[in-house]
């Protein structure tokens, strides 16, 4: 019963995460290739062990090096500043990208952020490096992503998950705390993003 919720739970966020709207395709992911996850708590995995992280399943699942370059607490200014290292050092083939979070979380400039994340996806860019972002939700009761992620998405041109994560916190046994999930939400994270890298033909 688990497995079957799983997958099917699979299905409807990529079908919701991609909104009915073509899937931007991707080049085939090289045996040897880096995958640089990068953010803040939820990539790092807080409310998990350092092998159930998203990261690190995703790396089991695709054969491919998963760098997890996520540093909880971290606003999006910090993040941008932290970026350009971090694509020099591990040159990465292609960038999951999850930010924002706690900019939302301590009520930051908006503007501010999208200029943040905006300026990342156009580092990665620069290298000729494909972007996956994440959309992080609001704080609310009625969890959804933020729709300055969407916005940001539509003007770029990247694949881009909008409700896996608010999927993920919206459902009591997979989240840890209220803002993080447990390792069977980190699961399910990395299962959908790894399906999705396959329906864009980077895997």
């Amino acid at each position: 019963m688990k497995i079957k919720y799983l997958f099917s739970g699979i299905i409807f966020l990529l079908l919701s995460a991609c909104g009915g709207d073509a899937t931007p395709t991707l080049s085939m992911l090289s045996d040897d290739a880096v995958i640089l996850a990068f953010g803040d708590s939820l990539t790092h995995g807080n409310g998990a062990n350092k092998d159930e992280s998203y990261p690190a399943i995703l790396q089991s699942l695709s054969g491919r090096s998963v760098i997890n370059a996520g540093i909880s607490g971290e606003e999006s200014g910090p993040g941008l500043s932290r970026l350009p290292a971090a694509l020099e050092k591990h040159e990465p083939s292609l960038l999951i990208l999850c930010h924002g979070g706690n900019d939302l979380l301590n009520k930051r400039d908006k503007n501010q952020m999208e200029s943040n994340i905006r300026a990342m996806i156009q580092l990665a860019k620069d290298k000729s490096i494909p972007v996956v972002m994440l959309g992080v939700p609001k704080p609310g009761l009625f969890l959804s992503s933020f729709e300055l992620y969407k916005t940001i998405a539509d003007s770029t041109d990247i694949i881009f998950l909008e409700n896996l994560i608010p999927e993920v916190l919206g459902d009591k046994s997979l989240k840890s705390d209220t803002v993080h999930p447990n390792k069977e939400g980190y699961r399910m994270m990395a299962e959908t993003i790894y399906a999705s890298l396959q329906e864009a033909g980077a895997l």
